[in-house]
């Protein structure tokens, strides 16, 4: 332990603490920009300096250790001139066009020019503008609300480890673009979108689809159905002023429907049927010496990360199709044939966690129901802005169920928006299908929490069935080289299954989500789907009433010949420079 005085104020701080932390224990609020929790410190903006005793210049307080016997000082006359003169070259360089902007009133920019004081532009703005990158499917880059802080950069290489971003040029002309200046679109970027939630201003957002569905919704030849994300329940909230991990499902299932949507489902009903697909598909490897460990495929990011990076695991990935896409290729056959509705005239949305589920919908491959499965994606921060334009608050809604036939789900199903929560729901359902019991206690508390790599040993009447969860591809890169020195090695793996998610923390991190989280806020979500699940009558995929019921009339069984063509999917190869498919 160390001692020091922050603003006359004595502190005692573990060594290799920050001045910054170290302030904010003392009771102050350092002002930042570039920096965020989850990244490690760069000090890019230099908004966060402070003055030291006997030190001629200032230091930067995200970057900078606190040393024993140091005077700093947060708030002096020089360090908020030079905080003010530095932010104003920022705002120099930045499209000031905030009433029209994605992140007006949720900018980090914004709120520290009003934290600062700052009510008048000291430079003449004297950027040029740029063009938009709209190459991708998933994201919108904005060159011109760059503030080059880095944290995109950062996030994309030091915790995805995707490295689709990059500093370009030198100087005042240094910008950030894709890797090699084709759009992102033309890049490996996954789509995961964590560098939109990292993003502290609008230069990176997701592709709207919210004009797309207020036509399809106003269009009286159109019947148009939706879908919402196990982790959806655990955020929307977030955008009401609701505490956040507010558990908000029935509030939910009740805004739909006064937005205007004809039948409101839930995707939960379908991760109840990706456990049954996909559990039968383990079951039938380890029976049948198939190839192992099995993979799962419900994150769009990792499935596009392992085509550009791991093909040759291809085959050891489900091809269980990811539950919006299973939802999507259902509506437009299951559930036309039951209300008799042509299917070119439903209208399949998703809400979901993830920008990387928009490009999802649109591979060539999801088409099984003889139309695009799903039409349109809505991010959770989408539909957020939806409902207040459609002056619906959700903190006034009545808790309402979701519509029949796809609307009822179990405990499993609620758990997959955390990271090792397909994991659990699959184990559940495992035990089942291989040894015809229940599992007793259904609470597998090894393959939760926060752990980048986690791993447990599930006894199944004397078969130690090895699995493992990683969330965020950094973390997904350490389990998919040992798997592959395994292989090469031994012509094995220990694991019989893995579960991936792209984001750190699982759906409830999704690119999608509301602004502004960090791992602890991602934690909070995770715990709200746990609570549910507990809540729930039925807490087993393979309980499901309404999926006992599409079995029995539609799909036949688990891993049916009709199973397989309208739930399972199939992988590419992809280009490691552009991410284009070389090989199908």
């Amino acid at each position: 332990m160390i001692k020091a005085t922050i603003n006359n104020i004595e502190v005692e701080v573990k060594e290799g603490t920050t001045i910054l932390e170290a302030a904010k224990k003392a009771g102050f609020k350092i002002p930042t920009l570039c920096y965020h929790p989850d990244l490690k410190p760069k000090g890019s903006c230099g908004i966060c300096v402070v003055e030291v005793e006997g030190f001629p210049s200032m230091k930067r307080a995200c970057m900078t250790e606190l040393v024993n016997g140091w005077n700093v000082h947060t708030n002096t006359a020089a360090v908020r001139a030079v905080r003010k003169e530095l932010l104003e070259l920022i705002l120099a360089n930045h499209e000031m066009d905030c009433p029209t902007c994605i992140k007006n009133n949720r900018c980090e920019l914004q709120s520290l020019a009003a934290t600062l004081g700052i009510t008048t532009l000291k430079y003449k703005q004297s950027f040029e503008k740029k063009n938009l990158d709209n190459s991708s499917m998933s994201i919108v880059r904005n060159p011109n609300k760059c503030i080059l802080c880095e944290r995109c950069i950062q996030v994309c290489e030091e915790i995805q480890t995707v490295n689709a971003l990059a500093l370009s040029k030198r100087g005042s002309e240094t910008i950030i673009t894709d890797a090699f200046d084709e759009g992102l679109g033309n890049s490996v970027c996954v789509n995961c979108g964590q560098c939109t939630v990292f993003c502290p201003v609008g230069a990176l957002y997701e592709k709207s689809d919210i004009d797309k569905v207020w036509e399809a919704i106003n269009d009286p030849e159109k019947h148009v159905v939706v879908q919402e994300a196990p982790a959806i329940r655990a955020m929307l909230g977030e955008e009401f002023d609701m505490e956040p991990g507010s558990l908000v499902a029935g509030k939910m299932h009740a805004a739909l429907r006064r937005m205007g949507f004809d039948a409101v489902f839930d995707t939960n009903f379908t991760a109840d049927l990706t456990i049954l697909e996909e559990g039968t598909e383990i079951v039938g490897r380890i029976k049948n010496n198939g190839k192992l460990p099995v993979i799962t495929s419900c994150s769009p990011g990792w499935i596009k990360f392992m085509e550009t990076f791991y093909p040759h695991l291809s085959e050891y990935v489900s091809t269980a199709k990811s539950p919006q896409q299973m939802f999507g290729a259902l509506s437009k056959t299951y559930y036309a044939e039951i209300k008799g509705i042509p299917p070119e005239k439903i209208v399949s949305v998703s809400i979901m966690p993830c920008t990387a589920k928009k490009f999802e919908s649109k591979r060539p491959e999801m088409k099984d129901s003889g139309f695009q499965d799903v039409d349109f994606v809505l991010t959770t921060r989408e539909i957020a802005r939806m409902l207040k334009e459609a002056g619906i608050d959700l903190k006034d809604m009545p808790d309402e169920p979701a519509d029949d036939p796809m609307g009822q789900y179990t405990g499993a199903a609620t758990i997959f928006g955390a990271t090792g929560g397909v994991m659990e729901a699959a184990l559940r359902s495992a035990y089942f299908l291989v040894t015809g019991k229940e599992l007793e206690d259904v609470d597998i508390v090894a393959v939760r929490g926060m752990d980048g790599v986690k791993e447990a040993e599930i006894d199944v009447e004397g078969l130690k069935l090895k699995v493992a969860v990683a969330h965020g591809l950094g973390n997904a890169r350490k389990i998919l080289d040992k798997v592959t020195r395994q292989l090469e090695k031994e012509g094995r793996s220990e694991y019989h299954a893995i579960e991936i998610m792209a984001c750190p923390g699982g759906c409830v991190g999704g690119g999608g989500q509301p602004w502004g989280s960090d791992m602890a806020m991602r934690a909070r979500r995770g715990e709200t789907l746990y609570k549910e699940d507990k809540s729930l009558p039925y807490r087993r995929s393979h309980e499901n009433p309404s999926i006992k019921l599409v079995y029995e009339k539609y799909l036949e069984k688990p891993n049916s010949e009709k199973a397989h063509h309208l739930l399972h999917t199939h992988y590419y190869k992809r280009n490691k420079i552009d991410g284009k498919v070389v090989q199908e």
